[in-house]
């Protein structure tokens, strides 16, 4: 139900005050008064500022646009009109971390004009929410008939003090693929967005984008000292947006936290996208998968065709009766399609066929035999970034699955660049995956990507957005030197605050022992079973080959399930360490996930979350004694014991460890 209602008292004092003292001057407050917004015309150019409590944020930054021909659309501006308003409302999403989010913010939309010239017009619409702000730009349709081009975004974001941020850098081959890197903020890159900074006041800030339609997605670039910019992603000719007659830029976001977990349950990003336009379709499932893919990257089988090709119809029917003995129900096969060679992730325009089937495999006998043990394949379309070829074929590929019955399609785009010419992020890419995915809603078909465009929430708008890699994933650990310890427990500080991802985990064997010589995961089994509550996704993977869950800690994973009712984050601290609890949707029962970093911990948790009226049995899968990275890293201690809401439990984390529990409600 949503409730549109009248601008309280107190912040409509707060507004009128502040303009008696400047005419061209507003201030906005988030619903509890902490985040405030400061608009400003100075020399007529618009600025903003942001504080948290008596902290400031952000200083007097800049606003606007360079269009081209140098025309600057970031002075000369008068208002026009600016009006206040206020939004609650509590929403249901079709599955998620949380059932119920509630979106609650005050709003503050300016009007400009310039005063000569072309007397363009531009608004911008800010809001506050208690757990940060946001701010868009609208260019109006308006008298001046031409093409818009953007050559430049003027934004800036003046940080009052220095602090430690956690970035990956933009305009890189490898797209999101990277580790992250810590640093003071003076000493940054030009960096991919979310961007998470501890400032040395101590408050936790992470700038991103909401509701990326038809624009650029926005880098950010250390100019000077502490002042990031706004860097749009261009086109290869170096446009950075092209329009016709008017545009929506994307929210430019900052949420604000005094605790590293609370970034973690914000749902800011959500917000700010538009409602739900599918409903509730019956094709959209969370739900636990098995696939061939790991088995691929470590070497035991190709993705091409020949003597080890993994896409076998022989292959798919032992994954079928593995899965179907698990009691899960569905199944990945990459490679079952014609066009996969040797050199398949190379930068070149691959010619897949996304109809025929590669030799050795039948997908429609595959299909079929999936069905009869009540299994489902998930389709697989590997672009190889030739978007050419990919959409002469589309329509002919996503039809197949809805004629086979095949609900899901995982959409990889390998290469540097799209169609070898064009930023996965820039304009081009941000229109060809909303194009991708509303055409799978016309087949019926969820999607998840790999090497996509970054998340900013259009799940909230597109529920048959299931997840996206966009991150340095699992499969760095077969065949490169592995993701560090500290690298699982940044992920859910940066690249998780956008939205879900295909991290790929529950690898048991975490010293790869039929993989590649010297390849390992740098983490403890024990650690990959927590990953299933800390990394959020509807869709998880088990990643490892069928022999290794031949164990007792599988029961976890058979467990665990990917969508619920809440989420709470215990403990954290971005790089250290990280404990959530979740509560199934479907059932009474709760979860929690603990790992760390190099660092063995011992960590107190309040049971408190727990049904105050009810006894559980926690179902405990912890490193065993003596156990971490490097020394016996597979042994899961495996125990049981009752709990109530008022006990507190003491987790013994291994470095490189975790812990997984199940709470089951007796």
């Amino acid at each position: 139900m949503k409730n549109y209602l009248i601008l309280p008292a107190v912040l409509f004092s707060i507004v009128v005050g502040y303009s008696q003292k400047n005419k061209n001057a507003y201030e906005l407050a988030s619903p509890n008064g902490k985040n405030k917004i400061k608009f400003e015309l100075v020399k007529n150019a618009p600025k903003y500022a942001v504080s948290h409590g008596k902290t400031e944020v952000i200083t007097p930054s800049d606003l606007g646009f360079v269009l081209k021909g140098n025309e600057d659309l970031s002075t000369n501006f008068e208002i026009k009109g600016a009006k206040t308003s206020t939004f609650d409302e509590t929403w249901e999403q079709v599955w998620g971390e949380k059932k119920k989010i509630r979106n609650h913010y005050n709003q503050l939309i300016v009007d400009l004009e310039q005063k000569t010239g072309n007397k363009r017009k531009l608004q911008i619409q800010f809001r506050a929410f208690d757990d940060g702000v946001a701010f868009r730009y609208v260019y109006p349709k308006q008298n001046v008939k031409d093409s818009i081009f953007i050559m430049d975004e003027k934004t800036t974001f003046n940080l009052k003090e220095d602090g430690k941020a956690w970035w990956i850098p933009a305009f890189k081959p490898e797209r999101y693929e990277y580790l992250y890197t810590a640093s003071p903020v003076s000493k940054l890159d030009t960096v991919h967005t979310p961007l998470t900074i501890e400032s040395k006041s101590g408050l936790k800030l992470s700038f991103h984008e909401a509701n990326l339609i038809d624009f650029a997605s926005m880098t950010l670039e250390q100019t000077e000292g502490t002042q990031l910019k706004s860097n749009l992603v261009p086109w290869a000719d170096g446009v950075k947006v092209r329009v016709k007659d008017a545009f929506t830029s994307s929210w430019r976001t900052i949420q604000i936290a005094e605790k590293s977990g609370d970034l973690i349950d914000s749902y800011l990003i959500l917000n700010l996208n538009e409602p739900n336009k599918l409903g509730k379709p019956s094709y959209v499932q969370p739900y636990k998968y098995f696939g061939i893919w790991w088995a691929m990257h470590i070497g035991k089988y190709t993705f091409w065709e020949g003597e080890k090709q993994g896409a076998t119809t022989a292959h798919a029917k032992e994954y079928i009766d593995f899965t179907a003995k698990e009691g899960l129900h569905h199944l990945l096969i990459e490679g079952w399609n014609k066009g996969w060679t040797p050199a398949w992730y190379e930068n070149r325009m691959h010619m897949f066929s996304f109809t025929q089937s590669a030799d050795n495999f039948d997908l429609e006998k595959v299909v079929e035999y999936g069905k009869s043990k009540g299994v489902e394949l998930i389709g697989y379309h590997e672009t190889g970034s030739n978007l050419i070829n990919y959409m002469k074929q589309i329509d002919a590929g996503f039809a197949l699955y809805k004629k086979l019955g095949i609900h899901t399609v995982k959409i990889g785009h390998v290469g540097s660049k799209l169609n070898m010419k064009e930023w996965h992020h820039g304009q081009f890419g941000v229109n060809y995956f909303r194009y991708v995915l509303e055409k799978a809603a016309q087949y019926d078909l969820a999607v998840f990507y790999h090497e996509p465009i970054k998340d900013t929430g259009e799940r909230r708008t597109y529920p048959n957005m299931l997840a996206r890699e966009a991150a340095r994933g699992q499969e760095y650990n077969a065949w490169s030197e592995g993701n560090p310890p500290s690298h699982v427990v940044i992920l859910p500080f940066t690249r998780m605050l956008s939205g879900p991802m295909e991290y790929t985990p529950g690898v048991l064997d975490v010293e790869i022992k039929q993989g590649y010589p010297g390849k390992r995961i740098h983490g403890t089994t024990a650690q990959q079973l927590a990953m299933y509550v800390t990394f959020y996704s509807p869709i998880q993977m088990l990643a490892d080959l069928p022999e290794n869950y031949n164990v007792p800690a599988m029961q976890f994973l058979k467990d665990v399930p990917t969508d619920w009712k809440d989420t709470k984050v215990l403990n954290a601290e971005i790089g250290e360490y990280l404990t959530t609890v979740r509560k199934d949707k479907n059932s009474e029962d709760w979860y929690l996930g603990s790992m760390t970093n190099e660092k063995s911990r011992d960590l107190t948790v309040s049971l408190s979350f727990l049904d105050t009226s009810a006894t559980y049995e926690a179902q405990i899968y912890a490193d065993a004694e003596g156990t971490d990275e490097t020394h016996n890293p597979t042994a899961v201690a495996i125990s049981k014991k009752k709990v109530k809401s008022t006990d507190t439990l003491h987790l013994k984390l291994g470095g490189a460890g975790g812990t997984a529990i199940r709470f089951k409600k007796l």
